[in-house]
């Protein structure tokens, strides 16, 4: 029973369902290069691929072994064992050397080795094999050398008398190539070759040595030219290339005949050319044969003396100008005297129909020099040998025309500047001289572009400018070539800048048109600026050619009042005026305004007040009533009189007499009265009252001044001549002082009945 339970347990245990899988994991993979990672060639080399494994049961996992060399993959192998991945190279090649990596992949995962390097050193010798040993010249050879043991790849290398002559690259152990010689002998052929391996490579050992018979054959070149000595030009030379005993062939032999590269003629077997010996040509000739892959060459070289010298062209005088006299000479420095005389050379220039002429000696041609440039050549010719010079251009100067002289900038006055003396044309050099009035100041050359005769002077007035005069020259027995006079315009700097106002600074009101003169000294244009003070813009900005300008305040007010100035200024300098301070007053018409507000004011005031007690005296007079009581029983000898007017009723004064009561009485003046005054006159004098009272305090509100046709009242402090004062008492008068209205005098005696008056007293 208990074996049963034990088998069961183990069966469940180990059962899982289809399709799981069973947990694992990669714990290390390892490449082992057995002997080692350097061997020699011919080893047996293993490469061994250990992977460590781990699972959770002993299920065998089914494992993919990669293994790559220099990242390729080279082989690849699938197992269920856990055994190590083998993989062996027997007999290790060059070719086997290089970096190997393993890589094991199991359900998905992979894992790969650390790379190592395999070196194979030592490569085999190459062998070498001919297929014939004995041969004519032009016939080929198969030569066909093998790496035994190597791989791709591979160079390899022929050599005959140990001299390279054939190269070939293949990807396999071994090599055919077709081999060609010509001239007889013995040649000892051998072979090499290169593995490569990147990114280097190895050269083997050479391979055995194999020696071939190369017979020539009976083909020999022939070339002939006469004459063979002392060749002169022009002399006549014949040329045969052919084949020596060339009946013995029944082939055809192509023979070509050449002069250095030029081939003179071509044909079969035999070849026959003429010409005339013409010397500096190549002197080497060159007979070849071609028969099959053979070919044979004759070559021979002839010498030819120079019957004259090729021709030289010289220009005279070397420098020449425009429309100058000059010379051109052709002549062959050097001729065969034994075979020429220098007579047969004639010198003819070219172009032919030139402007130049033949002079009496042998090629001399002279005239005058064109006005631009222009090219010549001439020819030298003797026994039909014609020789041309080299190309001469001509290129006649041009004379220096009268020279312009000019102000560089501007001339200002007080300080240095440049005078530039220029010649429109001329060819260079070019002397410049600066000249004042007759004395010569400075000089200065031009000798190329762009470089210009500049001189610096400085001038102290304005009238020196046109002392300064240049020349040119660029020949020196050519007339000298004199500017005119300089005729520039001089800066004087802006000076003595002077701020005029108009109308007089005591004299500015407001209204007046505003005048700010600006004047200064200097060379115009200037530019002109006014300026108020604590503003940085200018007011205005002009500029003019006047010396003189003004800046306009058509209608100046209070707000222009300040602090002005003025600056000025031309291409040499800025000067500032003075400073000049305006303080506008008021306009005269505001004066007067202001006069005459105050007056007709004034008069407004006083009309009114007129008015006023005009109308309130018009309502007192009516009710006024005079009256004269008895003052106290202590002044019996008193009486006091009391104006009323309407219910206002005015103590005004009180008349006291002394003993008896007496009115003082004085005259006024009289004048012209109306007709109810006249009636008045008839009964009473023209008298004024005058109404002595005891002194009181004076109300000015109540008792005002009158003026004009009113009453005025004035306090007396003594009484007129005549009048007794009373010793207990003090007496005042109060008269009524306007006596230059007798209308308003009357108007106020109207109310009253002049009988009830106090009789005067004599």
């Amino acid at each position: 029973m208990g074996l049963l339970l034990l088998l069961t347990f183990t069966l469940l245990s180990s059962w899982r369902p289809v399709g799981a899988q069973s947990p694992f994991t990669i714990r290390n993979v390892n490449l082992v290069i057995e002997p080692g990672n350097d061997v020699m060639r011919d080893t047996n080399v293993t490469l061994r691929c250990q992977a460590v494994v781990s699972t959770s049961d002993k299920q065998l996992l089914s494992r993919a072994y990669r293994l790559y060399k220099d990242n390729i993959l080279v082989y690849t192998d699938t197992t269920n064992s856990s055994e190590d991945l083998v993989y062996q190279l027997p007999l290790a090649r060059v070719s086997n050397t290089g970096k190997y990596e393993c890589q094991i992949v199991i359900e998905g995962k992979s894992m790969s080795s650390e790379p190592k390097k395999l070196t194979v050193t030592g490569l085999s010798t190459p062998e070498l094999h001919l297929s014939k040993r004995v041969l004519n010249e032009g016939e080929e050879v198969i030569a066909k050398c093998t790496a035994p043991g190597e791989m791709g790849p591979i160079i390899f290398y022929f050599y005959a008398d140990f001299s390279e002559i054939k190269e070939e690259r293949v990807n396999k152990n071994h090599v055919e190539v077709a081999l060609r010689f010509n001239g007889a002998g013995i040649r000892k052929i051998n072979c090499s070759y290169v593995a490569l391996i990147m990114p280097n490579s190895v050269r083997s050992e050479q391979s055995n040595i194999v020696s071939i018979s190369v017979k020539e054959l009976p083909l020999n070149p022939v070339l002939e030219i006469s004459p063979h000595q002392r060749v002169y030009e022009g002399d006549p030379l014949n040329i045969t290339c052919t084949i020596g005993d060339f009946h013995s062939y029944s082939e055809k032999v192509h023979v070509y005949l050449s002069q250095g590269k030029h081939l003179l003629s071509f044909g079969t077997n035999k070849v026959n050319y003429s010409k005339l010996a013409v010397a500096n040509e190549p002197g080497e000739f060159e007979c070849r044969l071609e028969m099959g892959k053979v070919a044979k060459v004759a070559t021979a070289t002839v010498s030819v003396t120079e019957l004259f010298s090729v021709p030289t062209l010289t220009v005279s005088p070397k420098d020449v100008f425009q429309e100058d006299e000059i010379k051109l000479i052709c002549r062959s420095e050097v001729y065969a005297p034994e075979r020429l005389r220098r007579e047969e050379l004639v010198y003819t220039i070219d172009p032919l129909r030139s402007h130049l002429v033949s002079g009496r000696g042998a090629g001399i041609f002279s005239g005058k020099t064109l006005p631009y440039e222009f090219n010549y050549t001439c020819s030298a010719k003797a026994k039909e040998i014609v020789k041309h010079s080299k190309t001469l251009r001509v290129s006649p100067k041009v004379p220096v025309s009268q020279p312009k002289i000019s102000v560089v900038g501007r001339a200002v006055l007080g300080r240095p500047f440049q005078i530039l003396c220029q010649s429109d044309k001329g060819s260079l050099p070019i002397n410049y001289t600066l000249w004042r009035r007759n004395d010569l100041l400075k000089m200065a050359i031009v000798k190329q572009l762009p470089q210009k005769a500049l001189f610096n002077v400085t001038i102290q007035r304005p009238d020196e400018i046109s002392q300064y005069m240049c020349d040119a020259q660029n020949k020196q027995d050519r007339v000298v070539e004199l500017s005119k006079r300089l005729n520039a315009s001089v800066t004087v700097p802006v000076s003595d800048t002077l701020l005029t106002v108009l109308p007089d600074l005591r004299n500015i009101a407001e209204g007046d048109r505003l005048y700010l003169i600006c004047s200064i000294n200097g060379t115009p244009p200037v530019t002109f600026k006014w300026y108020r003070s604590g503003r940085a813009q200018p007011l205005s900005t002009t500029t003019s050619n006047k010396i003189t300008l003004d800046y306009q305040v058509p209608e100046v007010s209070r707000e222009h009042s300040g602090t002005y100035y003025c600056e000025a200024g031309n291409y040499a300098n800025n000067v500032r005026s003075q400073l000049v301070t305006i303080d506008v007053s008021m306009a005269m018409w505001k004066k007067g305004l202001i006069v005459a507000s105050c007056l007709l004011v004034v008069a407004v005031l006083v009309l009114l007040l007129v008015l006023h007690f005009r109308a309130k005296r018009g309502k007192r007079e009516p009710a006024a009533e005079l009256s004269v009581k008895p003052s106290s029983p202590k002044s019996d000898d008193s009486l006091t009189v009391s104006l009323t007017h309407d219910t206002e009723v005015y103590n005004a004064a009180t008349v006291r007499f002394e003993r008896t009561a007496v009115s003082v009485w004085t005259e006024r003046p009289s004048k012209p009265a109306s007709d109810e005054e006249s009636s008045l006159a008839s009964h009473e004098p023209d008298v004024e009252y005058t109404e002595v009272v005891h002194p009181q305090p004076a109300d000015p509100a109540r008792v005002p001044l009158r003026k004009g046709t009113d009453t005025v009242y004035s306090e007396l402090q003594n009484a007129p001549h005549g009048v007794a004062n009373c010793c207990d008492y003090g007496s005042e008068e109060y008269a009524e002082l306007n006596g230059e209205q007798p209308e308003i005098n009357h108007t106020h005696l109207d109310g009253y009945n002049h009988h009830d008056l106090p009789v005067p007293v004599d």
